[in-house]
């Protein structure tokens, strides 16, 4: 059979883009340029976000509708380029001019791990020679003091040009502030939205946190108005969600990186964090047992087309510094501490990638 585009149009017109009911030809997603060179065709499909959720299911129901529609000789697998757009949403005001990057840190439930991962990425970042602000945006359940063995800091107010302004602790190189150091530790929260909200803009609108290269929020678990309020406040350079490879958090973490990636949010998700993916007793240091899962956040993030930043074990020692309040990122060349270390310098580079080519189109070739 001869080989003309029409007939490519044709086959992709039986495409659709999951939930629309529209064919990617419809929705204008094909390129007009499509290139035959024998029985070898090749051409581009267009998303509008970078992490679009769909890129791989798309492209292989392309290939398997010219395929079915034209002919099996036909060479197609791997011809097919995606080109993503970086859609910028509008930029917040500006309230942090000094810091470089504002990096999200979330779950999509808790008990994952969250905040310990927050607290050695700072730290790590910090070994790594960068200036680092770390957020506490848990409202409801702050646990950063006590992992910088901070828990009896009162930050004091100073005037700076003018405005009363909050100074931050610091301690391991990590500037800190958390609502835990202005509440009683033992008592709870009862806050409505708005308040915790209004709390979250003070801690960051309010305070002296000077220049940042990074400047981590550690988010409470799943979403709340939290999450919307750091969106409209800040212009969030991209998110981390951190999982256990366990199947029931693996679901809250597909919510999550949807909320991100979503159009309400639209933040860029850098990466998937796995944490607990194996017990390692300190015994037998060789040994490695999948409690919750084998590589459950590795699935995930080929399935929802994002980095997986890392993963890290399960040892005592990570939860023997965060109650010390030591993390054990201090210690760069203790297994945990490199693991801490080998994932700050992912993000590092998932964040200069994203910020050379923001604004920009992004080709992929899809093997």
């Amino acid at each position: 059979m001869a080989l003309y585009p029409k007939l490519i149009i044709d086959a992709l017109q039986n495409v659709r883009y999951p939930g629309t009911g529209k064919s990617i030809v419809e929705m204008g997603m094909v390129s007009e340029d499509i290139r035959i060179v024998g029985n070898k065709v090749s051409f581009s499909v267009s998303f509008e976000k970078p992490n679009d959720p769909f890129v791989k299911s798309v492209v292989k129901a392309a290939e398997t509708a010219i395929l079915t529609y034209i002919g099996e000789d036909v060479e197609i697998k791997g011809n097919i380029e995606v080109i993503t757009k970086q859609v910028v949403r509008p930029e917040p005001e500006k309230l942090l001019p000094q810091v470089k990057n504002i990096i999200a840190v979330s779950s999509g439930k808790g008990g994952v791990g969250k905040s310990t991962v927050s607290a050695n990425l700072a730290v790590a970042l910090a070994q790594l020679g960068y200036k680092v602000g770390l957020l506490d945006a848990d409202i409801y359940g702050p646990s950063i003091p006590k992992m910088f063995n901070l828990e009896a800091a009162r930050p004091v107010l100073e005037n700076i040009d003018g405005r009363d302004l909050i100074i931050p602790e610091e301690n391991y190189g990590v500037k800190v502030l958390s609502i835990g150091f202005f509440v009683d530790k033992d008592s709870a929260l009862v806050w409505r939205g708005n308040m915790a909200s209004n709390a979250l803009k003070q801690l960051i609108a309010d305070a002296n946190w000077g220049e940042l290269d990074y400047f981590l929020i550690d988010l409470p678990p799943g979403t709340s108005d939290i999450h919307l309020t750091m969106v409209q406040t800040l212009a969030v350079t991209g998110a981390v969600v951190v999982s256990t490879p366990q199947e029931v958090a693996l679901a809250d973490a597909r919510k999550g990186i949807n909320m991100f990636t979503g159009e309400k949010v639209n933040i860029p998700v850098l990466g998937l964090v796995e944490n607990m993916a194996w017990f390692t007793p300190a015994e037998l240091p060789e040994n490695k047992y999948y409690i919750f899962g084998k590589e459950g956040c590795k699935r995930l993030a080929e399935e929802m087309n994002v980095p997986l930043l890392g993963q890290i074990p399960i040892v005592q020692s990570i939860r023997e510094g965060g109650d010390d309040g030591k993390p054990v990122a201090l210690n760069e060349d203790s297994i945990t501490g490199r693991a801490f270390i080998d994932l700050a310098e992912k993000l590092i580079e998932q964040v200069n990638s994203r910020n050379k080519h923001l604004g920009a189109t992004k080709r992929v070739q899809v093997k």
